[in-house]
């Protein structure tokens, strides 16, 4: 049974027939972000934001248990077991790495699949302002990485990394979980720590780190208080700390933060943060209106004297237009971004209405155009 027999059968493969391999190479081959297996459903990819199905009957739980082992450690399938699901990355041969949720629903397992390609694209490429790259030869810092979930975080963290990697001489220790892009060395040395392999969790990784000579440390993600306390005090302390929340917009970013610590200690925060934070760049992943594929929106805040004193002054609301001006900084709003993207023909016009922070605004700057 190939791949393509699976993609482009006029018959439905019987599922029992179906093998991992065939499922991950057709993923790969179709360019899918992600790859569903559940119980009920035949294989879905995630292809250009839409779900498709493939040319398979529907799943058994027999099928999705077997496909399941067919990549499952024996201590991930314990975890399974004990905890009802499990998270880890894995290598596809050269073609690919993937990382894997395997959770039971319903007392059956299901799978999502995450791709992650081999290739980085540099960051102008990826849409970002050239000035973003004088960023990340700051000696210290907090750089962080915002949005929801599937907005493509992870890689442009990854592209930072790697343009580290190729242009200064220094020590990188990455913390995630799963590890997902592979980094070798090149101008740097670069050490990846996974949670729950190499270590225990984010915040003793974070401890640990500080005694390892790094110059730039890289947190996954701030999930907990403890984690921010750690990051916080590392980019304080000389080391240049890059980090992701789910949070969108620069103003919710520095909010969601001073509001993770207690009422006694948010304004000791807000004083960390207007020191040491050195920009947040927040993302959104859009469907593709002028061809296939999907498109990054990108808010860049870059933070200036100005914006140091709202920070301290707990006066967030302000920011937004303190971005609106900073243009010759590298700063752009996400509005601004969406409606250069909308203008281009690249994304629909829903898109930019739903997934605007200023609606109003930006359908009033729209019919001045067309006025």
């Amino acid at each position: 049974m190939t791949s393509q027999h699976i993609r482009d059968s006029e018959d439905k493969t019987p599922a029992a027939q179906v093998d991992m391999t065939d499922l991950l190479q057709i993923t790969v081959d179709e360019g899918a972000s992600d790859l569903h297996i559940t119980v009920g459903l035949p294989p879905m990819l995630r292809l250009h934001g839409a779900l498709e199905p493939l040319d398979v009957e529907p799943l058994r739980p027999e099928d999705t248990e077997r496909l399941m082992k067919s990549i499952t450690s024996p201590d991930h399938q314990q975890k399974i077991r004990e905890g009802g699901g499990t998270d880890f990355g894995f290598g596809f041969g050269t073609a690919a790495r993937f990382r894997v949720s395997v959770l039971k629903q319903k007392g059956a397992v299901g799978m999502v699949l995450r791709q992650i390609p081999n290739k980085l694209l540099p960051l102008d490429k990826m849409g970002l302002p050239e000035q973003i790259k004088e960023l990340l030869y700051r000696p210290r810092g907090l750089i962080l990485v915002t949005g929801p979930t599937g907005s493509g975080k992870t890689t442009t963290l990854s592209s930072m990394i790697n343009f580290i990697n190729e242009n200064r001489d220094c020590h990188v220790i990455t913390i995630e979980d799963p590890v997902e892009y592979y980094h070798e060395h090149k101008k740097s040395i670069i050490t990846q720590r996974e949670v729950g392999v190499d270590v225990p969790s984010f915040k003793e990784a974070l401890r640990r780190a500080l005694r390892q000579d790094p110059d730039v440390i890289l947190v996954g993600e701030m999930r907990d208080l403890e984690t921010m306390e750690a990051a916080i005090s590392a980019a304080e302390t000389g080391h240049l700390v890059f980090a992701t929340l789910h949070t969108t917009g620069a103003a919710s970013t520095v909010d969601r933060i001073v509001d993770a610590f207690p009422t006694d200690q948010q304004e000791q925060v807000r004083t960390q943060l207007s020191v040491g934070l050195v920009a947040v760049v927040s993302q959104l992943l859009l469907v593709r209106q002028d061809r296939p594929g999907r498109v990054a929106a990108f808010e860049v805040m870059i933070t200036t004297s100005s914006i140091r004193s709202l920070i301290r002054d707990s006066k967030t609301y302000r920011i937004t237009s303190d971005i609106q001006t900073g243009a010759k900084y590298g700063m752009v709003t996400l509005d601004t971004y969406l409606m250069a993207l909308y203008r281009a023909g690249q994304i629909s016009y829903e898109d930019l209405v739903t997934k605007s922070q200023d609606v109003e605004t930006v359908k009033q700057k729209l019919q001045e155009e067309s006025a």
